[in-house]
C-alpha cells in the first residue's frame, strides 16, 4: 500500500507546483513523409478564427516553412507560412496577407494569427505582442470538409508533399477558436493563464495521427 500512496503524493505535489504534462511534436529532419493530421472537434466552417501554437525552428531564411495547413478538395483553405524573404503569412484560398516581424529561432515562440470576415481585420501575435492590423479577405468564408496538417503543405487533398517545404523543429499547444480572441486573452494564452479552450482544435484532447519520423514527446510545463 505504500507505493500507491507515494505515487499519489507525487502527483499532488506536481499539481500544487503547477507542473502540467503536455504533448509536443518534434520534426527532426527535412522529409516529404513526416506530418501530423489533427482531427478537429467540429468542421472548419469559419467566418472568423484565432489560431495559436508554440513553435521553435532553426531553419534559416531563404527556405519556406509551413506551420499549419488546412486543405479542402479544391483549395488551400488556410495555410500559415514563413516566406522565402523571412516574412510570416497566412493564406485563405488564394493570395495571402504578410507580416514583417522578428525571426523565429531555437527558443520557443508563441505564435497566433487572427482573422475576421466581417471587417477583414487580420493580425499576427508573437509572445503576446500584436502586429499592425491588415485588411484581408473581407466577406470570405473558410469552407468545411478539409484536412488539418502540421509539418507539411498539402499540394492536393491526398498529399503531394515536398521536402523543401517541410517543417523541421518543434510544435505544440496548437489551439483554434471560431472567433477572434481579445488581445488580453491572447496574452493570457501566451502566459499560460486559464482561458476558454479551443472549440475547433483543443491541444489537450485533440486526436493526432502521426506519419513518418515525427516524435511525440511528453513534457512538463
Amino acid at each position: 500500500m505504500r507505493l500507491p500512496a507515494v505515487v499519489f503524493l507525487i502527483a499532488i505535489s506536481r499539481a500544487m507546483a503547477g507542473s502540467v504534462p503536455i504533448r509536443t511534436l518534434v520534426f527532426p529532419s527535412e522529409t516529404s513523409t513526416s506530418y501530423v493530421e489533427m482531427v478537429p472537434l467540429k468542421p472548419l466552417d469559419l467566418k472568423a478564427f484565432t489560431l495559436c501554437m508554440r513553435v521553435a525552428t532553426e531553419l534559416k531564411r531563404n527556405r519556406e516553412v509551413i506551420f499549419f495547413a488546412y486543405r479542402t478538395t479544391d483549395h488551400d483553405a488556410l495555410n500559415v507560412w514563413r516566406e522565402l524573404d523571412g516574412r510570416y503569412s497566412f493564406y485563405l484560398s488564394g493570395g495571402g496577407v504578410f507580416f514583417d516581424v522578428p525571426e523565429l529561432g531555437a527558443l520557443q515562440t508563441h505564435l497566433c494569427v487572427t482573422w475576421d470576415s466581417h471587417s477583414g481585420a487580420s493580425a499576427l501575435f508573437m509572445d503576446g505582442r500584436k502586429s499592425l492590423t491588415k485588411i484581408y479577405k473581407k466577406g470570405h468564408t473558410i469552407p468545411p470538409g478539409g484536412k488539418v496538417i502540421l509539418g507539411q503543405d498539402l499540394d492536393n487533398f491526398g498529399g503531394g508533399f515536398e521536402a523543401k517545404q517541410s517543417f523541421v523543429g518543434e510544435i505544440y499547444d496548437v489551439n483554434m477558436w471560431d472567433s477572434v480572441l481579445s488581445d488580453s486573452t491572447i496574452k493570457n494564452v501566451f502566459s499560460g493563464k486559464r482561458v476558454p479552450r479551443g472549440n475547433i482544435l483543443d491541444w489537450k484532447t485533440v486526436e493526432l495521427r502521426t506519419n513518418g519520423e515525427v516524435e511525440v514527446l511528453n513534457i512538463e510545463l
